[in-house]
């Protein structure tokens, strides 16, 4: 497929006219209609409670705080919003427990591939960690084959596209293993590596031997940074072992002097994010949740945003956050102001920053993303039209 650019106009950026009032109407319908793209998603955070429950029966397992689909679904998101990453962290325990099989592995990746589908999502990549699913048996191998056939089985059935992303965990030492294993799967569905859990005290470079690897082969790097700790953890994600993405990175608004909800003068650091286009893996609810940011009105997003850093949204966890990506843009058009046009240039953002090949990533933006935008935009305009008549 040919592209010429010159049929495409930029998208312009329509921030800092944050407050003006839009006057296309974002409600709920229209934001659930826009194609979005999702590259941060825990593949053990976003059972479904009736899954959670229907698996924890078939395991035997009984350490479920209840059994009622809508009460546990409250019980995880109480848990999880205190305001603590650690307490976050907590719910975690039981759908991880419900997974230690294939098939229960394999249920929930293709039950996530639904849901996001359903969502207007199409493309997302979601990850997790291999080490936490031996319970019962398993290889790493097993269990990276199972979640990658549910996938394989949501692209066949609900026509959604995805790739798997291994995370290796800070306070563990099996960093390298976990990165020859993303790399032995790279031409089955994994597209990349990551480093997830508690920050404090569990600095990335710490992990450095594993990055190097995962550089000399090519391979993609994501790495949760700047959440729980400051900006120095985004420098040594960048700076020590070659993060090509950043998850969460709140914390670089720290080295951002900003006066009267305004950027005035750019740290190094967030200089360089910004020059070198690292994307952020932004998550506005779920941010609020672990006290990542004390509310979405002061999330850094709305400083990222306006001076052009390469921000994208995502879900985290959409169970433990009660969350989807359509809230997650409700969030962040009502709390920010963002138009259709800053929601197609987010959503661009997301697929130039994916890991995949990029005539993919072109073909997403021009096949998909650029038209379904452009559909909304003209259906909705259409309406208003005939409404005022």
């Amino acid at each position: 497929m040919v592209y010429h650019l010159a049929k495409f106009p930029p998208v312009r950026w329509t921030l800092p006219r944050l407050g003006e009032p839009d006057p296309m109407k974002l409600d709920k319908q229209v934001l659930q209609s826009l194609p979005k793209v999702l590259l941060h998603e825990h593949l053990d955070g976003v059972l479904r409670p009736q899954t959670v429950i229907e698996l924890a029966r078939d395991a035997g397992y009984k350490d479920l705080p209840t059994n009622d689909p809508q009460a546990l679904a409250q019980w995880f998101f109480r848990g999880a919003n205190q305001g603590s990453l650690a307490k976050y962290l907590e719910g975690f325990a039981h759908t991880i427990a419900v997974m230690q099989t294939e098939d229960a592995l394999q249920r929930v990746a293709y039950e996530q591939a639904e849901d996001l589908s359903r969502d207007g999502i199409v493309y997302f990549e979601t990850r997790f960690a291999p080490v936490f699913h031996t319970q019962k048996g398993l290889t790493h191998q097993q269990i990276v084959s199972a979640v990658l056939k549910g996938l394989e089985r949501g692209r066949k059935d609900f026509g959604i596209s995805s790739g798997l992303i291994i995370c290796a965990m800070r306070n563990m030492n099996t960093s390298l293993e976990m990165a020859e294993l993303a790399v032995d799967f790279r031409a089955r569905g994994v597209v990349g590596f990551d480093l997830a859990g508690e920050e404090g005290g569990y600095p990335p470079k710490k992990h450095v031997d594993a990055f190097h690897y995962i550089q000399r082969e090519n391979f993609n790097i994501t790495i949760h940074a700047g959440e729980g700790y400051g900006k120095e953890s985004i420098w040594q994600a960048i700076q020590y072992c070659g993060a090509h993405r950043i998850g969460h990175g709140t914390r670089l608004i720290d080295d951002i002097a900003v006066v009267d909800g305004k950027a005035v003068k750019l740290g190094d650091l967030a200089q360089y994010v910004l020059d070198k286009r690292i994307p952020l893996e932004i998550c506005l609810l779920s941010n609020v949740h672990t006290g990542a940011t004390p509310s979405l009105a002061k999330h850094p997003f709305r400083i990222l945003y306006q001076e052009k850093f390469r921000v994208t949204l995502n879900t985290d966890n959409r169970l433990m956050s009660h969350t989807t990506m359509t809230k997650e843009f409700e969030a962040a058009a009502d709390t920010f102001g963002l138009s259709l046009a800053d929601f197609e240039k987010i959503t661009i953002n997301a697929m130039k920053s994916a890991f995949l090949p990029y005539k993919e990533r072109c073909d997403f933006i021009y096949s998909a993303i650029k038209p379904g935008y452009a559909r909304v935009r003209e259906s909705t305009v259409a309406k208003t039209s005939s409404e005022s008549a």
